[in-house]
C-alpha cells in the first residue's frame, strides 16, 4: 500500500524547489495534493505534470483569507485535509546594522506569520480525521549565523511554534513536527552563487561534504506526513548532512 493512500495534503510554496519535490513524492505515494504558491505559472505547470491528483491555488501565506481559500479548495476538491506542509519561505541575508525594519518584517511575515496562519487555518478541517502538520524550518532555527537575524529568527520561531502547536493539537489527533534542512541545492543556494559566492566553500562545515537535495527533504516530509510517524509530535528533524552535529573540518 502507498504510504499516503487516501490522504489529502496542502503544500505551501509548492510550485518549485522543496515544495514541488514534496508534491511529486506525495502524489506518487497515493495522496491528492493542493499546491499553493504565488508563482502561478510554475504551480499550474506542476499540476499539469501531476494530473488529476493535484490542484493549484494562488496562495499568499501572509494573508489569512488566502489560507482559508486554500483549505476550502482542498476540502471542496478532495473532501478532506490530512496533511499540511508549511514550506513557503524567503531569505534575506544582511548584517543587523544594515537591515531595515521593512526587510526584517518581509521575512517574518512569510516565514513566521505564514506558518502561524497555515496552522490556524487548517485546524478545523484537519480535526475531523486528525493528521499531520509539517513545518519547514532550517538549521538556522537550531543555531546562529552571520547575516541571518531575520531569517534565523523566523526559523527559530517556527521551531517554537511547532512545539506549542503539538501540545495544543494533540487531543485533536493532529501531530506537528518541524524539519530543519541544511545546505539544500535549490533556488536559495543558487542565489548565493548569483552573489558571486563560491557555494561549494560552504561544504567545509558539512561532514558529508555535499549538498542535500530537495528530494531528500521530501522523503523526510513523507515520513512525518504518513502514519509511519504516528508517535512523533513536537519533534525537530534535521536533514543537513551532519551540519549541526559539530565542527567538521576537511581532511
Amino acid at each position: 500500500m502507498q504510504r499516503l493512500e487516501g490522504k489529502v495534503a496542502l503544500v505551501s510554496g509548492g510550485a518549485r524547489g522543496m515544495g514541488a519535490a514534496e508534491a511529486r513524492l506525495f502524489v506518487s505515494e497515493g495522496a491528492r495534493v493542493v499546491i499553493g504558491d504565488v508563482l502561478v505559472d510554475e504551480g499550474k505547470a506542476l499540476v499539469g505534470e501531476l494530473g488529476d491528483a493535484a490542484r493549484f491555488v494562488e496562495l499568499d501565506v501572509t494573508d489569512e483569507a488566502s489560507w482559508q481559500a486554500a483549505v476550502t479548495a482542498a476540502t471542496t476538491e478532495f473532501g478532506r485535509l490530512d496533511v499540511l506542509v508549511n514550506n513557503a519561505g524567503i531569505w534575506k541575508i544582511m548584517p543587523i546594522a544594515m537591515m531595515s525594519v521593512d526587510d526584517f518584517m518581509d521575512v517574518v511575515k512569510v516565514n513566521q506569520l505564514g506558518v502561524f496562519l497555515g496552522m490556524k487555518s487548517a485546524i478545523p478541517a484537519m480535526s475531523v480525521n486528525g493528521g499531520s502538520m509539517v513545518n519547514i524550518s532550517s538549521v538556522a532555527g537550531l543555531t546562529g549565523a552571520i547575516g541571518q537575524v531575520a531569517y534565523g529568527g523566523s526559523k527559530w520561531a517556527v521551531r517554537g511554534m511547532t512545539k506549542t502547536a503539538a501540545i495544543e493539537l494533540a487531543d485533536l489527533g493532529i501531530r506537528v513536527n518541524s524539519i530543519h534542512p541544511g545546505l539544500i541545492d535549490t533556488q536559495m543556494l543558487q542565489t548565493v552563487r548569483d552573489w558571486g559566492v563560491e557555494a561549494e566553500a560552504l561544504l567545509s562545515g558539512v561532514p558529508q561534504h555535499r549538498f542535500g537535495t530537495a528530494e531528500e527533504v521530501a522523503k523526510l516530509a513523507l515520513f512525518l506526513a504518513s502514519d509511519d510517524s504516528s508517535h512523533c509530535t513536537g519533534g525537530e528533524f534535521t536533514v543537513d548532512g551532519g551540519m549541526t552535529a559539530g565542527f567538521a573540518p576537511r581532511n
